[in-house]
């Protein structure tokens, strides 16, 4: 396994991988088993696996976790090795912004609503990042995981609209044996916290089940998790969305692909989840 910590010494590593097919695993290191699912995958559909451990502080609002989010680089590659990685890119900030740094690229549509619409400029962040790791490391192949599902589709959207030649693919959620989607972020949580969050997901099949069995209003479907949730477990979310599955829109009815998603605090962590809704013509078994 290469390691690179500067964008010459990456350009340099994969020049000389030039006509053979490429994959890239996005991360914030402190690498779970969502990651290496991910990275597994990637092995599985190319020749070369690039992964990339970067915490990306122009994702992160005021008052958000960058100074404390999860960071262990010794452990993330050892995982990596592992796994069978070919090349770690681990860059610092100053490479990634160096100083006078003023270009960033932004989606004006699918960014706006759900975590969007509570941290301003995340997706900004999120989308330069990607857009310059796309750059750098020309991978013909990109995998992110399906629990951002909002991140994935924006990503989907910006490589169309950009016309970058990657193909984005989405992954699915791994998760605990209770249903809690695996995240970095879940090491935040108290263990009478982390029981509460289990709850997250009930909630949501909760409504996928409801919606299985023919009920396609989303107001009530959305209101019966509600319930759930604060009856269960005290969580109120920021909040909790039945939206079209491409384009995020609401939808008053279940009457095409679509995804319930939250997002809620529990302790110090917010945490998101979603599962995804067929309409009734397309029913007979449920999606992770």
């Amino acid at each position: 396994m290469q390691f690179a910590a500067t964008i010459e010494s990456a350009r340099g590593i994969r020049a000389a991988q030039q006509e053979r097919s490429v994959g890239l695993v996005p991360t914030m290191g402190y690498l779970h088993e969502g990651h290496v699912s991910l990275v597994r995958r990637c092995r599985e559909e190319n020749e070369i696996t690039l992964v990339s451990i970067y915490v990306n502080p122009t994702q992160f609002g005021p008052g958000e976790d960058l100074e404390r989010y999860p960071r262990d680089l010794g452990r993330d590659l050892a995982i990596l090795e592992d796994e069978g990685a070919d090349l770690v890119f681990a860059p610092g900030d100053a490479e990634l912004y160096p100083s006078g740094f003023s270009t960033y690229v932004e989606e004006e549509r699918l960014s706006r609503v759900m975590c969007g619409a509570s941290r301003p400029g995340h997706f900004r962040g999120v989308c330069t990042i990607v857009a310059k790791l796309f750059n750098i490391l020309t991978p013909h192949r990109a995998y992110f995981g399906r629990k951002d599902y909002q991140q994935l589709q924006i990503i989907r959207r910006m490589t169309r609209d950009l016309h970058i030649p990657v193909e984005v693919i989405g992954c699915p959620i791994v998760r605990e044996s209770d249903g809690l989607a695996r995240s970095s972020r879940n090491g935040y949580l108290t263990p009478e916290e982390r029981q509460r969050a289990a709850s997250i997901n009930r909630a949501l099949k909760l409504i996928q089940r409801r919606s299985a069995e023919g009920q396609d209003d989303t107001a009530s479907l959305r209101e019966t998790a509600l319930a759930s949730l604060r009856e269960e477990a005290s969580i109120e979310p920021e909040y909790l969305d039945i939206r079209d599955a491409e384009t995020l829109e609401t939808l008053e009815t279940v009457d095409r692909p679509a995804v319930a998603a939250i997002a809620a605090p529990v302790g110090a962590a917010r945490l998101i989840d979603n599962v995804q809704l067929e309409p009734p013509a397309e029913r007979g078994g449920n999606r992770p």
